[in-house]
This record gives structure tokens, C-alpha cells and sequence, in this order.
């Protein structure tokens, strides 16, 4: 199914509009796993949407991979066009109240992780995606998505088994 209209036919603003408040979290969390600020992870994701709304790019169903792999793309060329931006503070992930804490130290460790990893937890995760999914969405296998998730969480896991020891 074709999501938005291409040679002049309209988009579908209602569909887009759906798409971004169903994703755009997780979407916002992918691009801070990537940039150094809020705000550049909001003009990334309002880059992708626009275009979207401006028309003439074909979606097919599922339409999450495109929207994820169109983040990461635009993050990447974010970081490369632009060579200053505001750090991150301790909040760039949601949490329930009374979690902030737990969340930052979340943060942190998901920071400390190599670039693949940390973009496949946040892709399973905070973007919900499968291994087929996320796959499409990084132009990798299911295999070698399902492995850098599982390396990620082995080496969260050992992070997280070296604090609780030193406590």
C-alpha cells in the first residue's frame, strides 16, 4: 500500500499525522542515540515528516523500517553537516515517575555501548521492531540484528553486574 502519493498526488496527512504520534517516540529516542541534543533530534525527525508531507515518496507497508532507516539517515547526516550541538542531558529517555534515576544510569550504560549495539536496543526496544524489521531498517540480516542485540544486552547486563558488585 502506498502511504504517500507520488507524480503530484497528495499525501496522506491523516496516515503521517498516525504514523508520527504511534512512532515518534521511539523514533526521537533512535535519533538522540545518535546526535548530542533534543533539539537536533527534533529537527531530524521533523525533517523526515515533512518530507513525507510534502509528498512523492512511495511507502510500503510496514512503513516502520522506512521511518526508522529515514532517522538514522538524516541523524548521520546531521552529525556530518554540523559539528557543534547541545550535550544531552539526563533526560533524553522517558521515564515512569519515581524512575528518573534508573534511567539516567540506563543512559549512561547505553552510551558506553558500541554504535551497532546501542542502535539495535533502541530499535527493539524503545521502536518496538522485530529482527526483520530492524534489519530492513539498518539493510542487515535478521541474524546479524538479532546479534547485536544480544551482544548489547550481554555487555548491559555485565555493566550492570560490575556496579551492583562495587556497591
Amino acid at each position: 500500500m502506498t502511504l504517500v502519493g507520488v507524480n503530484g498526488l497528495k499525501p496522506d496527512k491523516d496516515r503521517i499525522r498516525r504514523l508520527y504520534e504511534e512512532h515518534g517516540r521511539g523514533l526521537m529516542a533512535y535519533a538522540c542515540s545518535f546526535l548530542n541534543g533534543f533539539t537536533a533530534a527534533e529537527d531530524v525527525l521533523h525533517q523526515v515528516f515533512e518530507r513525507l508531507l510534502r509528498g512523492g515518496i512511495k511507502l510500503d507497508d510496514p512503513p516502520v523500517p522506512y521511518l526508522y532507516r529515514a532517522v538514522r539517515n538524516a541523524s548521520l547526516n546531521y552529525v556530518r553537516d554540523r559539528s557543534r550541538d547541545r550535550e544531552l542531558d539526563d533526560g533524553w529517555l522517558e521515564s515512569p515517575p519515581g524512575m528518573e534515576e534508573a534511567a539516567v544510569v540506563l543512559q549512561s550504560a547505553l552510551r558506553e555501548l558500541p554504535e551497532e549495539q546501542r542502535e539495535m536496543i533502541v530499535l527493539r526496544v524503545w521502536g518496538q521492531m522485530s529482527f526483520d524489521e530492524a534489519g530492513a531498517t539498518l539493510g542487515i540480516s535478521p541474524k546479524t540484528a538479532a546479534s547485536r542485540y544480544r551482544y548489547g544486552l550481554l555487555k548491559l547486563r555485565a555493566q550492570f553486574n560490575a556496579d551492583m558488585r562495587r556497591e
